[in-house]
This record gives structure tokens, sequence and C-alpha cells, in this order.
């Protein structure tokens, strides 16, 4: 148009060749871990009977939520899918979900910090989140594939970082909404900078960190299904063969599992987010 050409693609798959050409075998190394990891957290799961397993997990639910509610809810969420069939397949979504939230967070909450505390940093990651939060989703799964081959890993790797973004915005959030008069106060009362951020700013702002690990787990779940273009095994893999044998009604049941498995995720998340929004409220009205 203006007689100048602008070549994006070479200098992105340069990038991609050079990370594979001198740290594929390091690549290699995680992905074996990080995989013999995955299997073996799934064949733990899968060993016991299933209603063992939903029976845990459904007191774990209720000893985070508090709520019998949401403990019963779960419980029939849960029993549902190996009644179909799909058991195994929701162990491999389950697990790829939480490995993947995981590390988004080990990598979000602190990226979140730094913006927080730094309108550099802030400056800086913002068009980056941009970018990471308008991406087609499907672009992800190629330098997925690039550096890690097809597998369960690459499907992590992907999910990781199409879910990291609300995380670290609203842990950004939270911290920039601790009002200036409490931080004024504190530094009043002689607190340092780390004081500050560890002892005001973050319990102020634990709420709508909660809010960003929710959309987090949402995110992951969602991109399950992309994910298994690319090798991820579990219920998004079943949608894919269902679309390949014009199968309805099984494309129905490993969706609606995914379903399950997002509500009780989401109402889980949830009420600890109430939990620490009521527990914010009570301190302050202490402290009033």
């Amino acid at each position: 148009m203006f007689g100048l050409e602008l070549d994006i693609a070479s200098v992105i798959n340069a990038i991609v060749d050079f990370i594979v050409k001198h740290l594929g075998g390091l690549l290699r190394a995680i992905s074996s871990v990080v995989e013999n990891g995955f299997e073996a957290i799934v064949d733990g799961l899968a060993w016991p009977p299933a209603i063992l397993v939903i029976l845990a997990l459904v007191a774990i639910v209720w000893l985070v939520a508090r709520s019998w509610k949401l403990a019963l809810g779960s419980f029939i969420g849960l029993s549902l899918i190996p009644m179909m069939g799909l058991w195994p397949y929701a162990l491999d979504t389950l697990v790829l979900v939480i490995f993947s939230t995981a590390i988004s967070l080990l990598f979000a909450i602190p990226i979140g910090i730094m913006m927080g505390i730094s309108q550099k940093a802030a400056a800086i990651m913002k068009p980056v989140l941009d970018l990471m939060q308008t991406m087609p989703s499907f672009v992800y799964l190629i330098p997925a594939v690039m550096l890690f081959g097809v597998g369960k890993v690459p499907a992590m790797f992907a999910t990781m970082i199409f879910a990291m973004p609300p995380a670290i915005r609203l842990t950004y959030l939270g911290i920039q909404e601790v009002s200036g008069e409490v931080k004024e106060a504190a530094i009043s009362y002689g607190a340092t900078r780390k004081q500050l951020l560890f002892d005001v700013q973050l319990p102020l702002a634990v709420p709508t960190i909660m809010a960003g690990i929710n959309q987090c787990i949402m995110l992951a779940l969602s991109m399950a299904v992309i994910a298994s273009m690319i090798g991820a095994a579990g219920l998004g893999n079943e949608v894919l063969r269902s679309i390949s044998r014009l199968d309805v009604g099984y494309g129905f049941e490993a969706g609606i599992s995914i379903v399950f498995l997002a509500i009780i995720l989401d109402r889980v998340t949830g009420a600890i987010h109430k939990r620490t929004k009521l527990e914010e409220g009570n301190r302050e009205e202490a402290q009033a």
C-alpha cells in the first residue's frame, strides 16, 4: 500500500525456530516430566471406584464452600458422568484444568502484583494482555505444537496462556482498588512497602483476586475442546469425535459433562469469593 512490507510472520518463525533449536532438549525434558506427572495423577484417580473419588471431591467441595446444597448438587452432577460412561475422560479434563490453572496462577498473580506496585510494569503489560485476550484461541495451538509436539503438554501450555490474562488483570485491579486513605493510614503507622503490600493491599484485594481465579478456571475449561485438537485427552476429545461421526447424542453427553464440571468449579470458586468478601466486610466493621 505504501511501498513498505511488514513481515511479522518471518520474525515470529525465526524466534520459534531459535527456541526449538537451542532449547529443544530442555523443552522435551520438561514435557516428559509434566506428562508423566499428569498421567500419574489421572491413573491415581482412576484406580479407585468412581463413587469413592466422587465422594472425596464432594467432601472437598463442602469443606471449601460450607454449603450442603452445593455439595449435593456436585454429587448429583458428578454421579451422572460415570452413568454416561465418560468418567475417565472427565478425569483427564479435570486434571488438565487444575494443572493449567495452577501453573497460570503461579505466573499471573505475581505479574498482577508487579503491575499493581509499578506503573512502568502496568504500562508494559497492558498492551500485552490486550493482545493475549483478543488473539483467537486457535493461534495459541501453533507455538504449543512447535515447542512441545502433540499431546497433553502442549494442550496445557496453550490453555495456560489463554487462561492467564483475567487473573493478571483482576489481581492488578484488586491492588489498585485499595483506597488511598487506607494506604496513608498504614504508612502513617510506620508500615514499610513490603508490609503495606502483604499486610494491607493483598488481604483487601483477595476478593477481586478470587474473581480472577474463577475466570481463569472457566477459560481453562472452555479451552478443553479446542486443546483436544492437539492431543489433549478428555471430554473435549470426545466432543471432537462426535463431530467427526456426526453423533449428536454422544456430543451432547460429552458437552453436558463439561457443563457439570464448569458449574461445580464456578460455584465453588464463587462461594470462596463470597466468603472472602464477607470476611473483608467483617474486618472493616471491626476496624470501624
